[in-house]
């Protein structure tokens, strides 16, 4: 990796970048290179964010970021310095006037309640992409959400119950 004055960087480089995640700060301290995706997981130890494809094809790795969702395989930590990250975990901390009943966003109540998963590996990634797609604004049919929400896949087919658990939210005024 060349930096701007044409010169190699060297392999033990890192650079200061400023993050909240979750609603928490963090000054950070992260090789140039590492991805967003990398730094939640690896060096956060938050595991909720799932590597799929590592290509950006499956959206198991979908985050917020300043409330757009994000693949954060294909994002450098670096190009995020001063953002807000959400993360799985912290869905519930941006239902307004608090989580649900179960401590958790409506969108992660609506997906228990439609068992809008199988296995579970996409969930996250599906929750958060669903947040950031009622964010956007665009999505007002089933057809809509279904063309939205095309960038994450669940290989154990449970789209009709996203959808519902997605119908379901949006019905109660949105992702919040």
């Amino acid at each position: 990796m060349l930096i701007e004055s044409g010169s190699p960087v060297a392999a033990d480089t890192k650079v200061g970048i400023s993050l909240t995640i979750n609603g928490q700060h963090r000054d950070l301290q992260v090789a140039p290179w590492t991805t967003l995706l990398d730094l939640l997981r690896e060096h956060l130890d938050l595991t909720g964010t799932k590597k799929g494809c590592d290509h950006g094809q499956c959206g198991a790795c979908t985050v917020l970021v300043n409330g757009t969702r994000v693949n954060s395989c294909l994002t450098l930590a670096v190009m995020k310095d001063g953002a807000e990250i959400t993360t799985v975990e912290g869905l519930s901390g941006l239902a307004n006037g608090g989580a649900g009943t179960n401590g958790l966003h409506p969108i992660q109540e609506a997906f228990i309640e439609h068992d809008a998963f199988q296995c579970g590996y996409c969930t996250p990634g599906q929750l958060c992409s669903s947040v950031g797609m009622m964010n956007e604004g665009h999505a007002r049919s089933r057809d809509e959400i279904r063309e939205a929400m095309s960038g994450n896949i669940c290989r154990c087919g449970a789209y009709t119950n996203i959808v519902d658990a997605i119908e379901d939210v949006m019905a109660q005024g949105g992702a919040r």
